[in-house]
């Protein structure tokens, strides 16, 4: 197990702080030194190995900008007390700058462990220069290695261009004697970015092996569908309207009158983004992925067909990869927060509160996204009682499966789709597993006031929402007198995001059709709702929003953040899209969460108003690094 282990050993030595930097970021600086580290195949290995590391260091989803920024997921602990690095969390409310920006890959910060990605980059460039030197390394693994360094060479370039725009381009390292004016290298344009992230990719792709072999040994290692998903992802970006022409940086140049932005937009990006999308997709399914479509069969005992359904779609992530037929790419690193995502269910918990402080709070604008069980969302659903959804229900035997039995809540927990039980926990929810088998004896959350056993606690141990990110917890997970976790892989790219990331593409290249109906329906049958023209014809106001190509548009949006929701997945697409500054216009809410009674609890409050305008579209480079290198335009409005 010596491959598998050693990418597992090097990212946990990074992620821990002990002795990451020395082993990782030398830069050999002399012949002797680069003779030693590639002198035979093992010593190779070692050496693409922490090519790897930075890429798992970088699923850490709380240093993620497509995690902590969309807002799906707040995180508030106003104590000195501090779980992990925060920052990021505290981007949407404008705390960002130029001086000491939060997230800042592009430099590295070591003290809030942020690795430098331009540090990967040059390992990935080391790589490359040295890969012939060891003499037992066959050249069929010499062509693999090559492919899978010039991959990672490609994913670290696409982060910084997601994260900064335009960016330096390292495609190769600079010589030891380099001068003071070659070290200072100027920002590519955008388009050049793109299109040299795409080259590495087309270089790499047919080199990579079809499938991982030998699990045991090798999984977490990129394949050739992992790496045609990636390039429509990619190409996908690409396209999308904050890169595709956007007039907001019109006038952005660097200091020598160079156009770092297209201003010009190009529809044929998206025919071309449709093309990958499909291809990778005929790639997938070669290789046998499908929809993640069973029960899990581990701790289940008596459980209706309803609750089924829900343990079917709660199991898409969560189950282990190697039984997940949908998993296109997953990291090694873990999903390590579940502490933070389960409820507390019995007193016993109650005592855990400064290790498991339950404190992932999930907005109510986040909650409004999931559709009706009509498939339609709760405001344009004609039959469904939107004006009075904060009006007080009593759940009866008919919903037991998804909520308590004879508890009060809000009409708006009730009559909503399969993805909203199987992904929100709210107050008087039903949550299978946490170590009951039987769904007569499933607890359920009790998140009104101080004195219920889910309610406030702590000032770091209260869910500032009173929603919990269920999906995000796997149901073998156990809270009780001590935390209990059954461990997962957050996926990075799974086949349902695939699918509508290529109705996305072809319905932007050539408006509705029959293909890409297909493909977003494919990931709604399997959340058991009808398909999109049946569902909006028979229960939307505007029955024809399908038919037109914005109509669709927004439909689309809304399926993939649904789908992808707490996958950290959405910050990226909101930013892409050039909608992350509407939804950070409108105030984070949750319940009135110290109030027992549920009139008074089930009343909207402010948790913090968001701040987000045109210029956090875009990291800002730091100051400093502007300062040393004058080559360096700042990126606009910073």
């Amino acid at each position: 197990m010596r491959s598998y282990i050693k990418i597992i050993v090097l990212t946990m030595v990074c992620l821990l702080g002990q002795s990451c930097k020395k082993y990782l970021d030398i830069v050999p600086d002399n012949v002797a030194t680069l003779d030693y580290t590639f002198r035979n195949r093992n010593e190779t290995e070692d050496y693409l190995f922490t090519c790897y590391s930075t890429m798992q260091h970088l699923n850490e989803v709380v240093k993620s900008p497509g995690f902590v920024y969309s807002t799906e997921i707040v995180y508030t602990n106003p104590t000195d007390f501090h779980f992990f690095e925060e920052s990021g969390f505290n981007l949407p409310k404008g705390l960002q700058t130029a001086s000491g920006p939060s997230l800042n890959y592009w430099d590295g910060d070591g003290g809030h462990g942020i690795p430098a990605i331009y540090q990967a980059i040059r390992r990935c460039n080391i790589m490359l220069e040295n890969i012939n030197k060891p003499i037992d390394l066959s050249e069929s693994e010499k062509k693999r290695w090559i492919a899978e360094t010039k991959f990672l060479k490609a994913f670290y370039h696409y982060y910084l261009i997601r994260m900064y725009g335009p960016i330096v381009l390292i495609k190769d390292n600079n010589p030891i004697d380099a001068s003071a004016d070659a070290i200072k290298r100027k920002r590519s344009s955008v388009d050049e970015g793109f299109s040299y992230v795409l080259s590495l990719m087309d270089e790499a792709i047919p080199d990579l092996p079809a499938a991982i072999e030998n699990q045991t040994l090798e999984y977490g290692r990129v394949t050739k569908f992992i790496a045609m998903a990636f390039k429509a992802e990619i190409m996908a970006t690409q396209a999308s309207p904050l890169f595709n022409g956007n007039p907001d940086y019109a006038g952005f140049k660097d200091k020598d009158g160079k156009n770092l932005f297209s201003t010009t937009y190009d529809e044929t990006l998206w025919k071309k983004a449709a093309n990958a999308c499909k291809e990778a997709i005929m790639e997938c399914e070669a290789q046998d992925l499908q929809l993640y479509n069973k029960v899990p069969a581990a701790s289940v005992g008596n459980v209706s067909d309803k609750m089924k359904e829900v343990l079917k779609l709660q199991g898409l992530i969560t189950d282990r990869w190697e039984q997940n037929p949908e998993l296109i790419w997953a990291l090694n690193y873990g999903f390590p927060y579940q502490n933070f995502t389960v409820p507390r269910f019995t007193s016993a918990a109650t005592g855990l509160a400064s290790s498991a402080p339950s404190n992932f709070s999930v907005p109510i604008g986040t909650t409004d996204l999931y559709y009706t069980d009509n498939g339609v969302p709760i405001n344009e659903d004609k039959t469904w009682d939107y004006s009075n959804r904060y009006n007080l229900q009593v759940a009866g035997d008919a919903d037991a499966s998804y909520i308590k039995s004879g508890y009060t809540t809000v009409k708006l927990h009730f009559r909503r789709e399969r993805r909203f039980y199987a992904n929100i926990g709210f107050d008087g929810g039903v949550w299978f597993g946490n170590g009951k088998i039987n769904e007569s004896d499933a607890y359920y959350i009790q998140a009104r006031g101080p004195e219920a056993l889910a309610g406030p606690k702590s000032l770091y141990a209260t869910n500032a929402t009173a929603y919990w990110p269920k999906k995000l917890a796997n149901y073998l997970t156990v809270y009780d007198n001590v935390f209990t976790t059954a461990d997962y892989k957050l996926p990075l790219i799974r086949l349902a995001g695939l699918y509508l990331l290529y109705a996305e593409t072809l319905n932007e290249a050539e408006g509705p059709s029959a293909e890409v109906y297909t493909y977003i329906d494919k990931v709604r049958a399997r959340a058991g709702l009808k398909g999109v023209q049946e569902a909006w014809s028979l229960y939307a106001k505007n029955a024809g929003k399908p038919n037109s190509k914005d109509g669709l548009r927004q439909i689309i949006h809304q399926e993939r953040r649904i789908e992808l929701c707490f996958e950290g997945q959405s910050g990226w697409d909101l930013r892409r899209w050039k909608e992350l500054q509407d939804v950070l216009s409108k105030p984070v809410q949750g319940w009135n969460i110290y109030e027992s009674n549920p009139v008074n609890f089930y009343r909207p409050q402010t948790v913090y108003q968001p701040v987000f305008s045109i210029r956090d579209y875009l990291w800002p480079i730091s100051t400093n690094s502007i300062i040393i290198n004058d080559n360096l335009t700042q990126n606009p409005y910073w």
